[in-house]
């Protein structure tokens, strides 16, 4: 399906591709997800059932919607699933969104490999939010344990813009939330 929002659907750099959300792509989806609630604000695991449920009910409305809340995208390499996120609490008077990404729990595990697809993937997210849909600022809120996933944000023009001090509690602790920022007269001062 495609986004109305959205006149280009497709959005690539060499073997890399967004693409909107795919239906066939929701178990494993559903599946990251459940492996790495730990960086997510998930707090039980998903079923089967829930993700269809959530794919059919919530997502399969948002491609004809004006204003969609949050637009998501499958994100392939070679035509092959690897990941996906998308802009997420979408504010459009505002113009602004929040980044969510997620690649194969396999994949992580590889440092240069998850450095390199997500400055990709951060790239698309940019190239979506700043020229297609002219929002002038993007957002993340990351746990501070991530630190490999914080340095990349920081690689790709995002700004640490502030400390949300003992945010959350994973693994009987309390843990600092870190938001950054990019905005777009930054992105195209960056072209």
């Amino acid at each position: 399906m495609d986004y109305k929002v959205l006149e280009k659907q497709s959005f690539a750099r060499n073997e890399y591709e967004i693409v909107p959300v795919r239906f066939e792509d929701r178990h494993n989806i559903m599946q990251w997800r459940n492996e790495q609630m730990k960086v997510l604000r998930q707090t039980r695991l998903l079923s089967r059932e829930e993700q269809d449920t959530y794919f059919n009910q919530v997502i399969s409305q948002l491609f004809d919607a004006d204003q969609p809340g949050q637009i998501l995208f499958s994100y392939l390499k070679n035509g092959h699933l690897i990941g996906y996120g998308g802009l997420v609490h979408i504010n459009w008077l505002d113009k602004r969104a929040e980044v969510s990404f997620l690649l194969d729990t396999r994949r992580i595990q590889e440092v240069e490999k998850y450095r390199l697809e997500m400055s990709i993937y951060l790239t698309l997210m940019k190239e979506v939010a700043f020229e297609a849909l002219a929002f002038n600022r993007l957002f993340t809120e990351t746990y501070d344990f991530r630190t490999e996933h914080l340095q990349i944000l920081q690689d790709n023009g995002f700004v640490l813009e502030g400390r949300l001090r003992q945010h959350i509690f994973i693994d009987n602790r309390f843990i600092d939330s870190l938001l950054h920022g990019c905005l777009k007269s930054e992105y195209h001062n960056a072209k």
